[in-house]
């Protein structure tokens, strides 16, 4: 049966404990490695890929994160949904710590990260206005709701550089903005899987009011560590529940064929060193590479 769901751990989620016939999988990528050996396995009576998002023993900051190798690693599997979960700060009184979102927008905070395969002679344009897949995050949140957390559905996710947090100033503007929670991580792997055509949703894992809250006006780790070991217990009751949900009929969301009027560059003026390195994702629009 082939692996066609992904699972990518934040903070302190680091396993799947509930993963069986696991297997370490060391991927090979044109951009290097990814942040950790993939683990497959089967969870719910599912294939399933698992990836620590910040390595083992989370020795990788956001800004290092090799995306393009974590996404492209996925793709090489089969992957085609991901469910990633991730810990971010509240921007709303009433998202409170431990509670989950499901987002649906992006607003981003980033600095010269590299968040597209493209590039090398080939340029192409997927359309991101709805950043999230709709049918995976609405699963999702309905396997949140059957498994007792407390989830909110929508709401935009402003992804920040880091490793610092935020200032006061740059939290309250956020507020003002509108945003409704913080995080440092999601933003580029959402872009990378619209490109590699993998459906892709974020389970966000309350662990503080960020600093503009009057109780919360200096977020420290100890402050979100004592949150997450509960954070990751509810998380990876929903990722087995949504994991569940999911058959393997084939998809008919917008996510699985987001390539297929993004390309611009004409097939026969696309290096054949490029096309060879991007097959996985552009293969079946570009064809073979020929000798």
């Amino acid at each position: 049966m082939p692996t066609t769901i992904g699972i990518i751990g934040g903070s302190g989620l680091y396993d799947m404990a509930e993963l069986t016939d696991r297997r370490d999988v060391t991927v090979d990528t044109p951009f290097g490695e990814p942040s950790a050996p993939l683990v497959t396995g089967r969870l719910s009576g599912k294939e399933v890929v698992f990836l620590a998002r910040h390595g083992i023993g989370h020795r990788i900051t956001p800004t290092e994160l090799n995306f393009r190798a974590n996404i492209y690693a996925m793709k090489t599997l089969g992957v085609e949904r991901i469910l990633s979960a991730s810990a971010v700060g509240s921007l709303r009184e009433e998202y409170v710590p431990l509670h989950l979102v499901i987002p649906d927008q992006f607003f981003d905070r980033t600095k010269g990260r590299v968040s597209t395969f493209f590039g090398d002679g080939l340029v192409a344009h997927v359309g991101f206005a709805h950043p999230f897949c709709e049918t995976l995050s609405t699963t999702t949140y309905d396997a949140a709701v059957y498994s007792g957390a407390t989830v909110h559905k929508g709401g935009t996710y402003v992804c920040m550089e880091g490793p610092q947090f935020s200032t006061k100033a740059e939290s309250m503007l956020y507020r003002q903005w509108g945003m409704d929670i913080i995080g440092m991580t999601n933003l580029q792997e959402a872009k990378l899987a619209r490109e590699a055509e993998i459906c892709y949703t974020t389970i966000a894992l309350v662990t503080d009011y960020d600093c503009w809250h009057p109780s919360h006006d200096s977020v420290t780790v100890e402050m979100i560590i004592a949150n997450l070991t509960q954070n990751a217990r509810t998380a990876q009751k929903v990722i087995a529940e949504a994991v569940k949900r999911l058959d393997a009929a084939p998809r008919t969301c917008a996510c699985a064929t987001a390539l297929a009027t993004a390309i611009i560059t004409r097939p026969e003026h696309v290096p054949a060193a490029t096309k060879a390195k991007l097959a996985p994702i552009v293969g079946k629009y570009l064809g073979p590479v020929r000798e």
